[in-house]
């Protein structure tokens, strides 16, 4: 038992030791794409641990089924030394291609690279012979002292026959080793987020595990986008001229100042349905500018933040923020108003880590980050997906009123609490899921009367919104106008007067309305709105979930199924035109990810 057990431990500690070789080698090579020091050194090692644990085990699993077998079955020694020789040439193409390839693509190494295959001479017009010789020659030395490495160090030792207490417990550390790879118990499952830990992107870059990365990207296909081609591009544009406009012409303003402090709230799935469960809300809708026909883009938080913080719009069966490689190119209010000089930091109560929020975050300029990770063990604890609203709000409240009065913020937060299992430590109302949202109702009335009393108020606009709606009761996907309808409101005293305004906008048109009353220039957002400008003459609105995409505009709305190719809503007096309509916007999008 004890030899076998040895053996593994030698594979596993071999297989992260190399990983963490590889970081600083990567960081060396590439010293000219980013500035560091000793300690951010090890800052990477110790950051980047977690995932480089979790994918060695991915390596162990076939040296842990065949010392399994060893129990009951004599085992040649020279067995693993093939697997050796696979998994040694794997690391050595995988380091040597990321370290080479970031200095021209300055992210890890992906499955994007696989297209280069498809036409090697158009991807070696780009390097030298010389260069392509001297990096096959480092490939087959780092490949072969590899081999050597595990030969020599985990080698493969003559077991003897076990019995079937060994055999248990092995078996017993298969879901250990499981739960190890998931990384963990929580929501969030092993990603490349889970690394980032600093605003200089080199060192969250060189944290990530580039075997890692190739292998999730792989499950995350861009070519699932490619399904939405109908038009040559000329006709494309010709059909979404004046629906997606990035100037701003206005009459007036809606604000006292063009730098108010600025904080956004993302209210967990709360839909305008559940209007009658937060009453509160509806009152602060007569104090402030109420936009009474927003609609969300997406069916999922993490699909929705983006397009709330970035205007970028969602996509039928891909989440963006889910490829960093993508979502690292998004613009952002953040990024925008840190030009401006404003300080930014972000609050969400739960996994900072679920869904790679934490690297699209950072990524596009957000300078703080907050999670469940800067609460107590037992405030950890309080929600099914972390910290409970109302404490996350008091964090937010402090913030706020202990910011320095000569700098300008921005905050962002993200609620939890309305969320299933629907556990809130409050009850009022009979049904579970519509006493969650009174519960955060409840909370965000506390929140805005007790900055009413600040002297914070006076320059504070907030931006509350929600970041989908959800099915319940009668409200399903056959009624997209009620499902997708949602709130936003812009509330505090550097709110000029209450205005309800009656336009249709998304969610994803927050940033160009928002950069716009502050007289700020918003081209790089090309899909966001100013909702408010003379020069959105064209109101509609999209939203989209497992590959259907909705869209709505003054002569009404449709329903498009790209899998069954028809309409299967149809509530639009011009249907031709809006399924038409539906279309491109969606492969004038998809094209622009691809591009990015």
């Amino acid at each position: 038992m004890k030899g076998r057990l040895l053996y593994l431990i030698r594979f596993y500690l071999l297989t992260v030791l190399v990983f963490m070789a590889a970081k600083w080698a990567f960081m060396l090579c590439n010293h000219a794409e980013g500035t560091f020091d000793l300690g951010d050194m090890f800052a990477v090692l110790w950051h980047g641990l977690t995932l480089d644990l979790s994918t060695a085990l991915y390596v162990l699993i076939l040296p842990f089924l065949v010392t399994m077998a060893s129990i009951w079955v004599t085992l040649p020694r020279w067995l693993m030394k093939p697997y050796y020789a696979v998994i040694a040439l794997a690391f050595a193409l995988a380091f040597v291609v990321d370290t080479s390839m970031y200095p021209f693509w300055h992210f890890k190494l992906n499955g994007s690279w696989l297209q280069y295959l498809e036409s090697p001479t158009e991807a070696m017009a780009s390097v030298t012979t010389g260069y392509l010789i001297v990096r096959t020659l480092i490939v087959i030395v780092t490949a072969l002292l590899l081999f050597l490495a595990y030969n020599r160090i985990a080698g493969m030792p003559a077991f003897s026959r076990g019995n079937w207490k060994e055999q248990m417990l092995y078996i017993v550390m298969i879901p250990l080793m499981v739960i190890g790879i998931r990384g963990g118990l929580r929501q969030s499952t092993t990603n490349i987020g889970q690394v980032y830990f600093s605003q200089n992107q080199f060192l969250n870059h060189s944290a990530v595990n580039p075997l890692f990365s190739f292998l999730a990207s792989l499950t995350l296909s861009l070519d699932d986008l490619t399904q939405y081609q109908f038009y040559d591009m000329e006709e494309c544009e010709a059909m979404t001229q004046g629906v997606y406009t990035t100037e701003s012409l206005h009459g007036d303003t809606l604000l006292t100042t063009e730098n108010p402090n600025i904080l956004i709230i993302l209210l967990e799935s709360a839909g305008e349905q559940f209007a009658a469960s937060m009453p509160h809300l509806q009152e602060m809708k007569k104090e402030g500018i109420c936009f009474s026909r927003c609609y969300a883009n997406s069916w999922r938080t993490d699909r929705g933040t983006l397009c709330t913080l970035s205007g970028y719009p969602s996509f039928p069966t891909i989440s963006v923020m889910k490829i960093p490689e993508k979502s690292r190119t998004m613009p952002s209010i953040a990024l925008t108003l840190k030009q401006r000089g404003y300080k930014s930091s972000y609050l969400y109560g739960g996994d900072i880590n679920f869904t790679n929020m934490r690297s699209y975050l950072i990524a596009t300029g957000w300078e703080q980050i907050k999670s469940m990770e800067d609460y107590t063990l037992k405030e950890q604890h309080t929600n099914e997906w972390g910290v409970r609203d109302d404490i996350t709000f008091a964090t937010v409240y402090q913030d706020i009123t202990e910011a320095d009065a000569e700098k300008h913020y921005l905050w962002g937060y993200s609620t939890l609490s309305s969320h299933e299992p629907w556990d809130v430590p409050t009850k009022k109302l009979d049904d579970e899921v519509e006493n969650a949202f009174c519960y955060l109702d409840d909370c965000l009335y506390d929140f805005v009367s007790r900055l009413k009393q600040t002297p914070q108020w006076d320059n504070l606009l907030i931006v509350m919104l929600a970041d989908h709606g959800i099915i319940h009761g009668d409200i399903d996907q056959t009624t997209p106008l009620q499902k997708n309808h949602i709130p936003m409101l812009w509330l505090g005293g550097a709110i000029r007067q209450p205005r309800t305004i009656n336009v249709l906008c998304n969610q994803s048109d927050l940033p160009a309305t928002l950069l716009g009353q502050l007289h700020l220039a918003h081209d790089e957002f090309t899909f966001s709105r100013d909702v408010l400008s003379a020069t959105y003459t064209a109101p509609t609105v999209v939203h989209n979930y497992n590959n259907v995409q909705w869209i709505c505009d003054s002569t009404g709305h449709v329903l498009y199924d790209f899998d069954l190719q028809r309409l299967i809503i149809n509530e639009s007096r011009d249907a031709e035109r809006l399924e038409r309509l539906d279309k491109a916007m969606i492969q004038l999008t998809a094209e622009d990810l691809m591009e990015r």
